[in-house]
């Protein structure tokens, strides 16, 4: 079992998703937040949609990136921020469905790099189908919160 450093992390992800004016701007939502895993849901809507109707790719890596880098942000002491350094994904189907769902969670906590993986399925009548896969590291700024 990894120890929980900051007893409020829940608290401190949801203010932080709060601030993300890119998140709001697609209309992200972040309901659930769990020591090393997060799940951001965004509604397809024609805002963000490609040239053939699914939601665009560089939505999906946005709350895929989001999704994991919340999912590292829960296992930081208050004191500290995450920054992505690197990922890296694939699109294994298109995102076509009434809502996607990213599932972020934590591989490998470290001190200075954090190894997250996010998944995002596209949910379509009920049904949930994979379109995308991350690998993600995240670097723990230590002493700096965010603005």
């Amino acid at each position: 079992m990894i120890k929980i450093l900051d007893p409020h992390f829940a608290e401190r992800v949801s203010a932080s998703f709060a601030r993300q004016n890119a998140m709001d701007l697609i209309q992200a939502t972040l309901p659930v937040i769990e020591h090393g895993r997060t799940e951001i849901h965004l509604p397809h809507w024609a805002g963000v949609e490609q040239q053939h109707g699914f939601v665009h790719g560089g939505v999906v890596g946005m709350i895929a990136d989001s999704a994991a880098g919340y999912a590292a942000m829960t296992m930081v002491l208050a004191t500290d921020s995450v920054l992505t350094v690197e990922y890296k994904m694939n699109l294994v189907a298109p995102a076509d469905g009434e809502k996607l769902i990213a599932r972020g969670r934590v591989v490998r906590p470290g001190k200075t790099l954090i190894i997250t993986q996010a998944e995002v399925f596209a949910v379509k009548d009920g049904r949930e189908t994979l379109c995308a896969l991350m690998q993600q590291t995240i670097m723990v700024m230590h002493g700096k919160t965010e603005k």
